[in-house]
């Protein structure tokens, strides 16, 4: 039984990768992300559309590289042609980002078991993935709906959540363990550091360190979960960096720290933590 990590970017976050705001061709994308050791892209259908997916995808195969499908439903019925899509081109998973949002939890519920359904006859997995402005957007209502569904599984993006509950630093014990719930229930994780204030920091300012450390020690926790619950198969991490406005920029509109090189940090900072626990069970 083996289980190895799987660690993606996202082309929304290469479109521009760095200061410059140079948006590169497709198939130039592909070439980076495929020398520097990525094992896969995302293709989010909330910053493109099918017809980029099928530019780019065939890019994606010859480079070797898996694609994994981001969508933001408007309808319950919507998703089932990104499901087909998806199970074409041989994604792991679709991450939803659903945008049909009940005011409740009791409304909620069959939204989400109808997609849930709607997985399981196209024969593609779904993760919900914790993000705002969408049915997760907020954290304890996300946590409602776990214990609703227990077939739901998560897609572990904590830098929504950080920002949505405007979580001081340091967290609380309650507020660690609402986070645990989180992670215990995710089969893939983002990567993105952000504070009570700022979707997205940058990885190097010293005044960001201790947000930094957070969320290392999160994705740490999210690994040591996924392996205790998965003896065998891939855990995918997926660095999202993304583009202004959610990266932030100086007077003149250009950025503050280059994304292309944080990722590598933060793909670097994951490889190396899931080869401690390796280590640690071997």
């Amino acid at each position: 039984m083996t289980r190895a990590l799987q660690v993606y970017t996202s082309l929304w976050a290469m479109q521009p990768h760095d200061q410059t705001g140079v948006k590169l061709p497709y198939a130039q994308v592909v070439d980076m992300v495929a020398e520097a050791g990525y094992h896969g892209m995302a293709l989010d259908l909330g910053a493109a559309d099918i017809a980029v997916v099928d530019a780019v995808e065939p890019l994606m195969a010859r480079a070797g590289l898996t694609p994994l499908l981001v969508a933001f439903p408007q309808t319950v019925g919507e998703l089932r042609d990104v499901l087909k899509r998806a199970k074409d081109i041989g994604a792991p998973f679709v991450d939803v980002i659903g945008q049909v949002t009940p005011l409740t939890v009791e409304g909620m519920i069959p939204v989400i078991r109808a997609w849930i359904e709607m997985s399981e006859q196209e024969g593609v997995p779904i993760q919900f993935e914790t993000h705002r402005n969408c049915i997760t957007n907020d954290l304890y209502t996300t946590l409602t709906l776990i214990d609703a569904i227990p077939e739901m599984r998560l897609c572990a993006d904590l830098s929504h959540y950080v920002v949505d509950r405007e979580f001081r630093f340091p967290l609380s014990e309650r507020d660690m363990a609402l986070v645990t719930r989180i992670l215990q229930r995710s089969d893939s994780f983002q990567g993105r550091v952000a504070s009570r204030q700022q979707i997205q920091l940058q990885l190097d300012f010293p005044q960001h360190r201790k947000w930094v450390d957070l969320f290392r020690g999160w994705w740490r926790e999210g690994f040591a979960s996924w392996r205790q619950r998965n003896p065998q198969g891939d855990c995918v991490f997926l660095c999202e960096l993304g583009p202004p406005e959610y990266a932030m920029t100086g007077p003149d509109g250009t950025e503050m720290s280059n994304r292309w090189d944080e990722a590598l940090q933060i793909k670097a900072w994951v490889e190396a933590i899931w080869a401690e626990l390796e280590h640690d069970t071997a």
